[in-house]
C-alpha cells in the first residue's frame, strides 16, 4: 500500500525489476481501499490493518521486548515505513466472527493548503548519518556519515561531482591533505566536507564562535560508540584561487562541571529527536520514545535564576508525532523538517509558533526532484537568505535495495518565514 510516496516508488520499482509488478496497486493503494475491495466482493467483515497498527496495537508488549532484544538494532526508519507499506487483512462472512480491531489509533495530519516549493541543487553529495554545521554565511560544513558501497562510516570524502549537462557555478574543487574539499555551487551555499574527525556517523556538529564547529558522539557501528569529542576550525577559505578550504582541528577536553539545578517534570526519555538553542535554554520536540513510538510533544528547557526548569508547550493544532527529522529556530518559531512517522503521506515541514503555541504542517512540492526524495538520516542548515538546505539523507530499504539521496535540495521558506 501507499505506493506513490518515495519508500512506495522504492518498493514498486524492485518489483518491475523482478519482472513482478504490483499492478493492482494502483486501484488498492491503501489500507481502506483494501478493506472495500474485500466487503464490495460480498464479506460482510473486514478489519485491514498496516504492520505498524497491526504490531503496536495487537501484539503484546512482552512479546514485542522479546522480538526487540534478539540482536542489536538500529534501522529504525526503514522498519517503521516498510510496516506502513504492508497489511495484514481478516474478512468473515456467514458465521458472524469476533475481528480484533488495533487500539492504535494513528491518525494522521491536517496540512495547510501552502505547498513549501523544493528545488535541487546539482552537485552530487549523499550520504546517511553525516553533521553538519553552519561556520558562516552560506558556508556549511559536512563531517561523516556513511555512502553507498561501503559498509563503514566514511573515512574519505564521499564522492563530490557534477554532470556538465547542468548549468553549475563550480568556482572550485580542491582536496586539502585528501581528507577535505568544497565547492561552491550556483546557489551561493558553499559545502565543505572533511573527514578530519575520523570514522564516525550519527554524530552531531555545533557551531561556536570563531567559524568553529564542535563535533560530538556518534559511533563506528550500533555497538561502537565514539568518545571523543574535538574541535573543528575553519582557517581559511578561498573559492577562487586553489587553496579551496583549509580546517584545523584539535581534541576537545569536557571538564566536570557542577551538577545543575532542573526544575519541572522532565520529558520521556527519547531518540533521534531534535533540540535547538532557544532564548538562553533549549526547545526539544519529537523523537522515538521507550515504546518504540514517534512523540509529537515539544518542550522548552527555560533559564531560571538557580539553574533551568522544563515546561511542556500545549501546541493546538498540534503537529504530528515524528522522528529522525531537523529542526531549526527562526525568530520564534521552530521548523521541524522531514523525519518518520507511522501516519500515511510523507513528512513535509511543520511550523511551530512558540508565542502563541500553535502549530503548522505543510507539505513539500517535490514536482521539480527527479528522485524520491527520502527525509530521515539528513542533514539540514538554514542559509542567509530563509532556505533551507537538505544534504543528505535516504536509507536502507531492506530486500528492496537501498537509497540515497544523489544531490541536495532547497526548500523556500518565504511562504512561511519573515524577516523578522
Amino acid at each position: 500500500i501507499h505506493p506513490f510516496d518515495p519508500f512506495g516508488q522504492i518498493m514498486q520499482e524492485h518489483f518491475r525489476k523482478l519482472n513482478s509488478a504490483l499492478y493492482a496497486l494502483n486501484k488498492y493503494p491503501d489500507a481502506d481501499a483494501q478493506r472495500r475491495r474485500l466487503l464490495d466482493n460480498g464479506w460482510e467483515q473486514c478489519v485491514c490493518l498496516d504492520m505498524n497498527c497491526f504490531y503496536f496495537g495487537l501484539v503484546p508488549e512482552a512479546e514485542r521486548s522479546k522480538i526487540e532484544k534478539l540482536e542489536p538494532f538500529d534501522e529504525y526508519e526503514e522498519w517503521h515505513q516498510k510496516c506502513s507499506h504492508y497489511f495484514i487483512l481478516a474478512a468473515s462472512r456467514g458465521l458472524r466472527l469476533c475481528i480484533l480491531a488495533s487500539p492504535l489509533t494513528l491518525g494522521g495530519p491536517s496540512f495547510s493548503p501552502v505547498s513549501l516549493p523544493v528545488k535541487t541543487i546539482p552537485v552530487c553529495a549523499e550520504g546517511l548519518g553525516m553533521a553538519s554545521a553552519s561556520l558562516g554565511p552560506n558556508v556549511v560544513l559536512l563531517t561523516g556519515g556513511s555512502s553507498k558501497g561501503a559498509s563503514l562510516p566514511l573515512s574519505s570524502p564521499p564522492s563530490l561531482s557534477v554532470s556538465s549537462s547542468l548549468s553549475l557555478s563550480l568556482n572550485t574543487l580542491n582536496h586539502y591533505n585528501d581528507s577535505t574539499c568544497c565547492i561552491k555551487t550556483a546557489e551561493r551555499t558553499t559545502l565543505i566536507v572533511t573527514c578530519l574527525t575520523g570514522v564516525r556517523l550519527y554524530h552531531t556538529a555545533t557551531a561556536i564562535p570563531g567559524k568553529s564547529a564542535v563535533v560530538l558522539g556518534g559511533r563506528t557501528s550500533p555497538l561502537n560508540p565514539v568518545k571523543t569529542v574535538c574541535k573543528l576550525t575553519m582557517d581559511s577559505l578561498d573559492l577562487e584561487g586553489d587553496d579551496g578550504a583549509k580546517l584545523s582541528v584539535e581534541p576537545a577536553v569536557c571538564a566536570g562541571e557542577p551538577p545543575v539545578s532542573v526544575d519541572g517534570a522532565a520529558p520521556e526519555p527519547r531518540f533521534s529527536h531534535s533540540a535547538c538553542s532557544y532564548r538562553g535554554g533549549v526547545v526539544m520536540f519529537g523523537g522515538l520514545g521507550r515504546r518504540g513510538v514517534p512523540l509529537g510533544d515539544t518542550t522548552l528547557l527555560k533559564p531560571t535564576e538557580s539553574g533551568f526548569c522544563w515546561q511542556r508547550l500545549d501546541i493546538k493544532p498540534s503537529v504530528f508525532c515524528r522522528y529522525s527529522h531537523a529542526a531549526h529556530v527562526i525568530g520564534d518559531k521552530l521548523l521541524v523538517v522531514g523525519g518518520v512517522w507511522l501516519a500515511s503521506h510523507v513528512p513535509g515541514l511543520a511550523v511551530v509558533d512558540l508565542l502563541t503555541q500553535s502549530g503548522a504542517e505543510y507539505r513539500l512540492d517535490v514536482a521539480s526532484v527527479p528522485w524520491p526524495l527520502m527525509l530521515h538520516s539528513f542533514c539540514s542548515e538554514v542559509t542567509s537568505s530563509k532556505e533551507l538546505v537538505l544534504i543528505g539523507g535516504g536509507g536502507n530499504c531492506f530486500s528492496f535495495g537501498t537509497h540515497l539521496n544523489p544531490q541536495p535540495v532547497v526548500v523556500d521558506l518565504g511562504l512561511i518565514t519573515t524577516d523578522g
